[in-house]
C-alpha cells in the first residue's frame, strides 16, 4: 500500500536520545470519556457523575486513566510504532497528575535503547518512553514500552 510507505519508522531510523513531538494534541471531551467508560464498563461515578465528583478531592470528573494511556500511545503511532509488528510490553506507567474533561493533551517520546532481535535478524527492539502533558504543560502521564520493528 503505497500511501502507507512513509507511515512510521524502521528500526534503523531510531537513535538513542531521539525525541519525537507527537502532533496533533487532543482536547478530551465529555463524550470521549463517557464513551470510553461505556465501552470498558468502567462506571465509577468519579468519571461519570458530576455531582458525585464535585464532592471528591478534585471537585471535578476525572478522565479514565486507561483512556489516557490509549490516547497517548495512539498519538505516538505515526512517529514510533507505525511500522511496529507488536508492542512487546508496557512498564512503569505513572499517572503524575489528574486529567479532567476539557484538558488538552500533548505528548512526546524519547528513544531510550535499541537492539537487534536475538532470534530474528530482520527486526529490532526499540525501548521508548512517552510522556504526556496538559495545556498547562504539567506532566500527567509517563510510560515506557518495548516495540518490535522491522529492519530496513
Amino acid at each position: 500500500m503505497e500511501y502507507l510507505d512513509n507511515f512510521g519508522k524502521f528500526f534503523d531510523d531510531f537513535q538513542v536520545g531521539d525525541t519525537f513531538i507527537h502532533q496533533p494534541a487532543k482536547t478530551i471531551t465529555e463524550s470521549d470519556n463517557n464513551l470510553f467508560c461505556l465501552l470498558t464498563m468502567n462506571h465509577h461515578p468519579l468519571h461519570l457523575d458530576k455531582e458525585y465528583a464535585s464532592k471528591q478531592i478534585y471537585k471535578n470528573r476525572l478522565v479514565v486513566g486507561t483512556y489516557l494511556i490509549g490516547l497517548v500511545v495512539g498519538m505516538s503511532v505515526p512517529d514510533i510504532s507505525g511500522k511496529a509488528m507488536v508492542n512487546l510490553d508496557y512498564e512503569k506507567i505513572i499517572h503524575h497528575s489528574p486529567v479532567f474533561i476539557g484538558d488538552t493533551i500533548h505528548a512526546s517520546s524519547t528513544i531510550l535503547a535499541t537492539r537487534l532481535s536475538r532470534s530474528k535478524p530482520d527486526r529490532g527492539i526499540v525501548f521508548v518512553e512517552t510522556k504526556a502533558y496538559n495545556q498547562k504543560n504539567e506532566l500527567v502521564l509517563s510510560l515506557k514500552r518495548h516495540i518490535l520493528v522491522p529492519v530496513k
